[in-house]
């Protein structure tokens, strides 16, 4: 009997939840992996060869390896095994999730500032707040530009 998730209408939000962690297991094990200075080295020698070391689904390496954080979590990664993706790279947290909203380090910043986004109009999927998906430049307004 599967569980009712009332939180998947939540707009611009992913819950990492069980089935969350059992899909992104092996993502976020490799994530983890790079807590280590060694392999942190190796993994930037050739990003491909380590991932490929990772029983991870062809679809999770293209999102490490494209940077896409958003796509992660899709994925079933969980933002603070991420956050060791980004500090590999030098990226703080506060310049990954701006990159996760399409903004920039200090628009992200700034708006985090001022207390975030407005919940009016983003309680729910459809409720047309600017945290829905066809307004943000990683979600569907984004697949709209390329198509």
């Amino acid at each position: 009997m599967a569980l009712k998730k009332p939180y998947l209408d939540v707009p611009g939000t992913t819950i990492f939840d069980a089935d969350q962690s059992r899909k992104g297991y092996h993502l976020n094990q490799f994530c983890m992996s790079l807590m280590k200075a060694e392999n942190r080295a190796r993994f930037k020698a050739d990003e491909r060869a380590y991932l490929d070391e990772w029983p991870m689904t062809e679809e999770q390496k293209l999102a490490v390896l494209a940077r896409d954080l958003n796509r992660c979590m899709a994925l079933g990664g969980n933002i603070y095994f991420l956050a060791k993706l980004g500090a590999t790279h030098g990226l703080s947290f506060q310049q990954m999730a701006g990159s996760m909203t399409g903004m920039s380090e200090a628009q992200y910043r700034e708006m985090m500032v001022k207390g975030g986004r407005s919940i009016e109009g983003n309680r729910y999927i459809g409720e047309d707040g600017d945290a829905q998906a066809h307004r943000q430049p990683q979600g569907a307004a984004a697949k709209e530009e390329k198509a």
